[in-house]
């Protein structure tokens, strides 16, 4: 007797959170599919910055010309494509010459670093430089000429790691396919998902979406306007400042702004290795430091307030935790992850303080 009433209390307790219930399954599911899903994630996030460019194309006509969702997809795709292909075409001669530029000037630098700080170390710690320039010179060369022979490792190491490899490549083959069919088919995507959405909840889950999607979009759009601005002003400041290899440094250091402190990092550090190469005195490194430090206040105290700030309710120690968790606990695919979840949790609980505001609870 006492059996049937467990099932019914069970069976209710199933039913008041089948949501709750799905939504954990779904997540579960998604963290088992994590080592193939970066491609998907990709796509997803590239489609859903590009779709409003393909809305736009799809717009364009003359007289009964108009511009199809497939052949504006296509044009976008190029279009991102062909930027990528312009930007390796740009930075990779740059690091090549610059390579050599290392070979050349290493041995010369540490003659410099030898006469100028050893006898400060001799006499203070009792320190020594047990390197020799030209032999030095000569080990370089040596392995300059046959450098070719990495080559022949990489693929000898490629050929032991097949099954890795062959995953590397399909990742990098699948990325476009499903680039396309999630860009020419988004709006449908979006129709069926709403669909979906139980007809009590419609207008409310619209509502959320509409300004998740706002948050994302506005922190999207500042974000880009910060990376192509902060690029410029590096290539620029590194060229006054005489760095030979300024336009590389410059593109390294603005695209990658949007990993915090990632961009700036990677960008100093480069800098200061090829200022210690090229330059002959610590005061011809000081306008290279200056506009360093020029640019992180140009990017922290007006760009992103005027191009991201609080428009998005997303603070940037939010931002820069969310980027760190996603990695933590799924990798490079919680990354691409992060600012979405964390913009549509943001929403979510501005909601939930609304509702609570507004409660009984809170009101008595």
């Amino acid at each position: 007797m006492t059996t049937e009433p467990k099932k019914t209390a069970a069976k209710n307790l199933l039913i008041d959170n089948r949501w709750l219930i799905i939504v954990a399954a779904f997540a579960f599911i998604i963290y088992l599919l994590l080592p193939i899903l970066t491609p998907f994630l990709s796509a997803a996030i590239l489609a859903y910055m590009c779709d409003p460019l393909v809305d736009r194309l799809c717009l364009v006509g003359i007289d009964k010309f108009k511009v199809g969702r497939t052949l504006a997809t296509v044009l976008v795709m190029t279009g991102i494509f062909g930027f990528i292909i312009l930007l390796l075409l740009i930075l990779i001669p740059l690091l090549q010459k610059e390579s050599l530029l290392i070979a050349k000037h290493l041995p010369s630098t540490i003659n410099n670093i030898r006469v100028t700080v050893e006898p400060w170390l001799q006499s203070k710690l009792g320190i020594s430089f047990a390197i020799d320039g030209a032999q030095l010179q000569d080990i370089i060369t040596k392995n300059w000429k046959t450098a070719g022979g990495l080559l022949s490792d990489a693929l000898i190491m490629a050929g032991n790691n097949g099954m890795a490899l062959m995953s590397i490549i399909a990742n990098i083959l699948l990325l476009p396919v499903v680039l396309f069919y999630l860009l020419r088919d988004w709006d449908i995507f979006i129709a069926h998902i709403g669909q979906l959405i139980p007809r009590d909840w419609h207008s409310k889950a619209i509502s959320v979406a509409s300004e998740v999607d706002q948050v994302l979009a506005e922190f999207l759009h500042g974000q880009l306007l910060i990376m192509l601005a902060m690029s410029v002003f590096y290539t620029v400041g590194l060229w006054l400042a005489g760095l030979n290899m300024a336009l590389a440094i410059g593109l390294i250091t603005g695209l990658l702004g949007f990993v915090p402190y990632l961009g700036f990092a990677l960008g100093i550090v480069l800098a200061l290795v090829v200022a210690a190469l090229e330059f002959t005195s610590f005061s011809q490194v000081i306008p290279v430091l200056i506009v360093f430090g020029l640019g992180q206040l140009l990017e922290s105290m007006v760009l992103v307030p005027k191009l991201v700030g609080d428009r998005i309710g997303l603070h940037p120690v939010v931002v820069i935790f969310s980027l760190l968790a996603g990695g933590q606990l799924f990798g490079f695919a919680g990354v691409l992850l992060a600012l979405p979840v964390s913009a549509a949790i943001a929403v979510g609980l501005r909601h939930t303080k609304d509702t609570y505001l507004n409660s009984d609870t809170y009101l008595n």
